[in-house]
């Protein structure tokens, strides 16, 4: 792993380490859950719009916008309000470790999709513990109860859509400066959840905490944190750069335990141990970086400039 490749890994760990913490506290204070993921998708575009290089906007995303669609779909459009939901029946803690399972989930579809992505040795081993880890988390800590088995369930949906929507990325849109391809994500997807954010309008003004929770989610969370991703799956590709989901059940748990007074169970502290050496393991010999973009891709001028030295020195 590059030094490059290491910052990022750590800044996306913190970002979407924060966000089951602040994703809890709206919720519980009473904002909608497919309004909070639609005000926090909006609330990024529009960050994000101030920084996009507007000239190179038409070149980059032509003949994209269906890949776009595909990945705000995948990323941002299911697995927002799923995360939502399932938090209204289980606690941060146990929905940034359920998210672990995104790795997972890329190895069984990786043979389908991406040849590159497939798993083996010390990796595979990995992965299993990780596996282990969750079904020690949802067997012990919250077998038996139906409304905290559905929550559950919603978010390993939303873990499942993380592993479908950095291949896009990967694939199709990798070569692109993630300014343009995370901002046009968000305008789709904002576009998408609109109808139904209508429909789950807060009751009443949320508190000034839940607002700033919010705003943070938006902006830094989504904002930033999408930026910087796809940036490290250019880097480290699909897999490896999913591992950060191994990572940030560690911030979220603390979080969630020193501000809402959570309580890890046996299940979450198993859980916890299998999937830290899970993630030391699926990191060795997972694929690498990003493939040089094709001749004929609509990368944006600096971007591809800077794509194309790094591989070079690389090489």
């Amino acid at each position: 792993m590059t030094t490059r490749a290491a910052a990022l890994f750590a800044a996306v760990s913190v970002v979407w380490g924060i966000p089951y913490l602040l994703i809890k506290i709206a919720i519980d204070d009473g904002i909608p859950p497919v309004f909070l993921a639609w005000a926090r998708i909006a609330l990024g575009a529009a960050a994000l719009l101030t920084v996009v290089p507007w000239r190179d906007v038409a070149r980059a995303l032509r003949g994209r916008l269906g890949w776009i669609a595909g990945f705000a779909l995948a990323e941002l459009v299911l697995p927002f309000p799923l995360i939502a939901i399932g938090e209204q029946h289980v606690s941060s803690s146990l929905a940034a470790i359920l998210i672990a399972a995104a790795p997972l989930f890329v190895a069984l579809l990786a043979p389908r999709f991406d040849a590159s992505e497939r798993v083996s040795g010390r990796r595979l081993i990995g992965l299993m513990l990780g596996l282990a880890g969750v079904t020690a988390l949802m067997g012990i800590d919250i077998s038996g109860r139906l409304e905290e088995l559905l929550g559950g369930g919603a978010i390993l949906a939303a873990a499942l859509c993380y592993a479908v929507g950095p291949m896009v990325l990967k694939r199709k849109l990798g070569d692109l400066d993630p300014r343009i391809s995370m901002t046009a994500s968000l305008l789709v997807a904002a576009l998408a959840l609109a109808p139904a954010a209508a429909t789950q309008l807060p009751t009443a003004l949320p508190s000034a905490i839940a607002l700033a929770a919010l705003i943070i989610l938006g902006i830094v969370c989504t904002a930033a944190g999408l930026v910087l991703y796809g940036m490290l799956v250019s880097e480290l590709g699909a897999g490896r750069s999913l591992v950060v989901t191994y990572l940030n059940p560690l911030l979220a748990v603390g979080l969630g335990t020193a501000i809402l007074g959570e309580r890890p169970g046996t299940g979450t502290v198993a859980g916890l141990i299998l999937i830290l050496a899970g993630s030391y393991l699926s990191t060795s010999g997972a694929a690498g970086p990003v493939r040089a973009p094709r001749r004929d891709a609509p990368a944006c001028g600096d971007y591809r400039r800077a794509v194309t030295q790094t591989l070079n020195e690389e090489a």
